[in-house]
């Protein structure tokens, strides 16, 4: 069997290496000329996590990001309103990685070239997608070579657009789609060197995204172990209505626009204007998704990943669920010996449950409560049981769990997608 992947990202690259792993030959085509090491942090929770460290990326991952060990949620003087532990702390057999997302790439790049190989490599970057058209034999897809407009066709057995927010394969498949889905938010995205705050493996939040929320986390292993800390920081602020949204992913943005919303606020002896004005450089873009499908593929072709089902960054888990599309993917495939029926039990497998998933994640279940401490104490508190009942606290870690989307237990006792050779 043979898959043609579109989208050289950490769903597509994870795909290749666990089709690889199950004996599927795979290709990745991907319209960017180089893959650079682009972006700034993300969180891979512990069920994507096992998944790679199934995949031999174990020890890799422990060398490149943090073992996150709290969530914690405080108010924009730094009184802490609710914390959790994270990962191993909170009786997972595999940590909560936070990691910068280009080095996660990276990574995932020199496993597929190592181990994958072959005759020109097995990513084709440079390489545009165009359509897809497939039979009882296979699929043909039509691609255009970026730098000389050449036009070619791959064949393969499958294809899988893993090609992201704007998917190209997706748009073929659902024509009548329109644009992405602004929920009003617009986030601001860095990352700098400081000094580590809270117990040193915190994610830390600050305020809701009624008005403004403020995210901050270390991503860097080699900066720990110089006694440093490299901070993702994001701000989230809600806009005036009319401020319609530009989806650019590399847009820069400006301090002067952020900073007015977050004057004051300060956690740990952390200044946050300070922390954003340290970096050289700062992105800009709105927090958006699309509607859930209610299929995502067509026969031999399907997608996964952000392809499949965007999702609000509020719970660490686009990327985590990018990774268990690919490992459940390639389980189907093998157990099913027919591509088709494969990628049927794929979609029956996956697409309720990221579904479930991208609703929760799209009504924000935490701000509720945390409007409230923000409306009952707007000049802070001493203690959090002055403003919170028992029962509201207790509304944080089951909103938490919501969007997360697995507890521990089910985690650890769960077969592996590993497929028998």
């Amino acid at each position: 069997m043979r898959a043609l992947i579109i989208g050289a990202g950490i769903g597509g690259l994870t795909t290749a290496l666990s089709l690889h792993a199950a004996g599927i030959e795979a290709q990745v085509i991907e319209a960017a000329a180089e893959l650079r090491p682009l972006g700034v942090g993300i969180n891979l929770l512990p069920h994507a996590v096992r998944e790679l460290t199934e995949l031999g990326l174990g020890e890799q991952l422990a060398g490149l990001g943090i073992a996150t060990a709290e969530f914690v949620h405080l108010d924009r003087f730094g009184n802490r309103i609710w914390s959790e532990p994270r990962g191993l702390a909170a009786g997972y057999r595999w940590p909560q990685y936070s990691v910068h997302r280009g080095e996660l790439q990276a990574m995932l790049v020199r496993a597929v070239v190592e181990r994958i190989g072959g005759e020109g490599g097995p990513i084709r970057t440079g390489t545009v997608f165009r359509s897809v058209t497939q039979d009882a034999h296979g699929i043909r897809a039509e691609v255009v070579d970026r730098a000389t407009g050449a036009a070619s066709t791959i064949d393969a057995d499958v294809l899988i657009g893993a090609d992201g927010l704007n998917s190209a394969v997706r748009k073929q498949l659902h024509p009548e789609e329109g644009p992405p889905l602004w929920n009003g938010v617009r986030m601001w995205r860095g990352a700098v060197e400081g000094a580590p705050f809270l117990s040193g493996r915190s994610l830390a939040v600050l305020g809701s995204n009624t008005r403004a929320k403020f995210v901050a986390y270390p991503i860097s292993r080699s900066h720990e172990l110089r006694g440093s800390a490299l901070v993702n920081w994001v701000a989230e602020v809600r806009m005036p209505e009319g401020a319609g949204p530009v989806v650019d992913w590399n847009r820069a943005g400006r301090l002067e626009d952020v900073r007015p919303h977050f004057d004051g606020w300060r956690f740990d002896g952390v200044d946050v204007c300070a922390l954003m004005a340290a970096g050289d450089r700062i992105l800009e873009y709105p927090m958006v998704d699309r509607d859930p499908l209610p299929a995502w593929g067509q026969g031999r072709v399907t997608l996964l990943g952000d392809a499949a089902h965007p999702m609000y960054p509020i719970g660490s888990n686009g990327a985590s669920q990018a990774v268990l599309d690919a490992r459940v993917l390639a389980y189907e495939l093998v157990r099913a010996q027919d591509p088709v029926k494969g990628l049927a039990g794929y979609e029956a497998e996956r697409l309720e449950k990221t579904n479930k998933v991208v609703l929760a994640h799209r009504s924000i279940p935490m701000d509720r409560v945390l409007n409230l401490v923000a409306e009952r104490a707007p000049d802070g508190f001493a203690a959090i049981a002055d403003v919170l009942a028992p029962a509201e606290l207790a509304e944080l870690s089951e909103a938490f769990l919501l969007t997360t989307g697995t507890d521990a237990a089910a985690l650890n006792s769960r077969a592996s997608f590993t497929p028998a050779r």
